[in-house]
């Protein structure tokens, strides 16, 4: 007998167990190290690290921001003629001539004239123990106005009253009482006394006082003796038999 030939038939990838494809890691392929061998790497430069020597300058070089001065071109320095405002020089004579302001010549007195004599104020003398003295306006002289001036004979003085407000201009009448004001003496005091009567009080009639029920308080709808009254039924209350009762009066 011949054995069964059987066909190949392609693996059907969820019967494999493998690991998926996240779990296999590839080389990188940016960068220097660790690239990928199997892959074309281009030149790869980095920027030089400052230098820690101290016979280097920290700043070896400008940053963007450098200034450039506008007379520097390309080639090199530019030749148009600058020119500059120096400052004032100094005066090389020693000797500075007064302009004719400086002069006064009103100051001084014609020579070969005559002029009145001058004189100045002193200056204060030194102070001396015997000159201390009060000066004339530490003395007051008494007053001679007046009723009592000493060791003068005065005139006679008058002095004037003080405004009187009753009868002046100024009084105001509007303040005097009204008719209100007096109090009327009664007829009795002076006449024969007439008789008086009084009102009474109003009297209540005797009577019961309880309180009585108005026509409000009663329901006559409610009375059903009289009447044939329907069938009525309420609804109980749903008990289960699992229910503990309440006990509250606990008897000994």
């Amino acid at each position: 007998m011949s054995a069964v030939e059987v066909p190949n038939r392609p693996v059907i990838a969820a019967k494999e167990r493998g690991p998926g494809p996240g779990r296999y890691a590839l080389p990188s392929t940016v960068g220097f190290n660790t690239h990928d061998f199997t892959k074309h790497m281009n030149p790869a430069h980095s920027f030089g690290h400052r230098l820690e020597n101290p016979m280097f300058r920290k700043d070896s070089s400008p940053g963007p921001t450098y200034f450039i001065n506008s007379s520097v071109t390309r080639w090199g320095r530019d030749g148009t003629p600058a020119y500059s405002i120096s400052g004032r020089l100094r005066d090389i004579n020693s000797f500075s001539t007064p302009a004719p302001g400086t002069y006064s010549p009103e100051q001084v007195h014609p020579q070969g004239e005559r002029h009145a004599p001058a004189y100045s104020m002193g200056s204060r003398t030194r102070y001396r123990q015997h000159d201390n003295v009060p000066s004339p306006s530490c003395y007051s002289l008494p007053h001679l106005l007046g009723s009592k001036v000493p060791h003068k004979g005065s005139s006679p003085s008058y002095t004037m009253t003080g405004r009187s407000k009753t009868g002046a201009f100024s009084e105001d009448l509007a303040k005097t009482p009204g008719p209100n004001c007096y109090t009327l003496i009664t007829p009795d005091l002076f006449r024969r006394k007439a008789p008086a009567y009084s009102m009474l009080g109003r009297n209540e009639m005797p009577g019961d006082r309880t309180s009585k029920p108005g026509p409000g308080a009663y329901s006559p709808e409610k009375v059903r003796l009289n009447k044939q009254a329907s069938p009525t039924f309420s609804m109980g209350i749903r008990h289960s038999e699992y229910i503990t009762p309440l006990i509250i009066d606990v008897t000994d």
